[in-house]
């Protein structure tokens, strides 16, 4: 088993030969690496079926964790949807001649390489080669050791038809030592690995912020919040709540906390509190959720920071839009919040006064993807406001240069 500086600067190595590719290029492996997915799926499977035995850490986890034919074919198609779309290499942002007759173009390069710190998600190990092809960068994967049969299952399935496509595949890397020690020597690899995105848990979110000397782009932990303003439709709100609560618990874009206006409260706690318990949602509720109905459980201030990735959530009784913003920008983690309502000015102020990658009005937080954004896959969904935003798709990742031409220009 290679180290862990020997995988990433194997990759460094082998940029240029992704990083200098041409798009047909790029679209050929996509789609050979599609095909070898679907054709391999079953082997796949059954390396997954090993993670899955070994795995102790319950059935949110496991949900994460399986692959079967389906999620497979899905992850395929999304590494087709990827053809489709224009790489950005090489797009040309700005064009002009300065006063002394140079010709300044500003354009799209890759970053370069990439790493990606994960848990156990193996439709991320896909996702993520998928997108380093198309935006011209080398890549580095690093998941957990409870997928670490997968993740290396579907890495030699798509390098081997890279391979057999006629390119070489070793601007893909999988690091394989899973250890924390290993973890740690990944995040700081500053000057081979450009950039660190890392996906999953809080924790490991924050540990990668912390403790890397590689760039971090900081993603995923979703405390996300849906609003019944008081001028909402109670049909419409109630199916809304619904999806982004229970559609996908362990999701970062699940809803976590649920807001009502005052008034609205009055008239539809008890129909909400009925619609989620009937989907097996556990409640806990501020004291005026309670002094309307005393049964519920009641929240601690800790409960409203909370993701909770299970079938729970928090409630609060808040008096109109600006208490809900205050309380959203202050227990959030600006990832995707919603409110419903019909009031106009209701819905713009929450819009441009809501501090997170992704707000909504009358519509669920589970939008919040890049498959769903029109963006192919995605590397993830960026919670900070440097370099990128929300889901990160190719134009994330790319920097830009400057291409400057002249005819024997001197500067006096």
């Amino acid at each position: 088993m290679m180290t862990v500086s020997e995988v990433c600067r194997k990759a460094k190595e082998n940029v240029r030969a992704i990083a200098l590719a041409s798009e047909n290029d790029m679209n050929t492996m996509l789609s050979a690496a599609a095909r070898a997915l679907r054709d391999n799926a079953k082997s796949i499977i059954e390396e997954n079926k090993k993670d899955i035995a070994a795995c102790t850490r319950g059935a949110q986890f496991v949900d994460r964790l399986m692959l079967d034919e389906k999620r497979i074919d899905g992850i395929a198609v999304g590494l087709e949807k990827l053809i489709e779309l224009p790489s950005p290499v090489g797009e040309i942002l700005e064009e002009r001649t300065l006063y002394n007759g140079l010709l300044l173009r500003r354009v799209r390069v890759p970053i370069g390489v990439l790493g990606i710190i994960y848990e156990a998600r193996p439709n991320v190990t896909a996702d993520a080669i998928g997108l380093s092809i198309k935006s011209g960068n080398a890549v580095v994967l690093r998941g957990s050791k409870d997928a670490i049969l997968s993740n290396r299952a579907v890495t030699s399935v798509i390098k081997s038809a890279i391979r057999s496509a006629g390119y070489d595949p070793e601007f893909i890397q999988l690091i394989e030592d899973t250890s924390r020690e290993g973890a740690t020597e990944f995040m700081k690899m500053n000057g081979v690995v450009d950039v660190l995105i890392p996906r999953g848990s809080a924790g490991l979110i924050q540990n990668a912020v912390q403790n890397a000397t590689v760039p971090v782009i900081e993603t995923g932990t979703g405390n996300c919040h849906v609003y019944f303003e008081d001028t909402a439709d109670i049909d419409k709100a109630l199916p809304i709540l619904i999806n982004a609560k229970t559609q996908r618990t362990s999701v970062c874009n699940a809803c976590e906390s649920l807001l009502i206006d005052e008034a609205f409260a009055q008239r539809h706690l008890r129909e909400i509190v009925q619609s989620l318990r009937d989907k097996n949602v556990e409640i806990v509720a501020c004291e005026k959720c309670r002094a309307i109905m005393p049964e519920l459980t009641p929240a601690s201030e800790e409960d409203f920071y909370t993701e909770f990735l299970a079938l729970k959530i928090s409630i609060k009784i808040v008096h109109g839009v600006d208490e809900a913003i205050a309380h959203i920008n202050k227990y959030g983690t600006h990832h995707s919040d919603s409110i419903v309502t019909n009031d106009a000015a209701a819905a713009e102020k929450f819009l441009n006064e809501v501090d997170s990658a992704a707000v909504y009005v009358n519509a669920s937080t589970r939008f919040t993807d890049g498959f769903e954004f029109g963006l192919g896959a995605e590397m993830g969904i960026s919670t900070q406001k440097l370099h990128a935003r929300g889901p990160m798709g190719l134009r994330e990742l790319t920097s830009y240069k400057y291409q400057v031409t002249g005819n024997g220009q001197i500067r006096g």
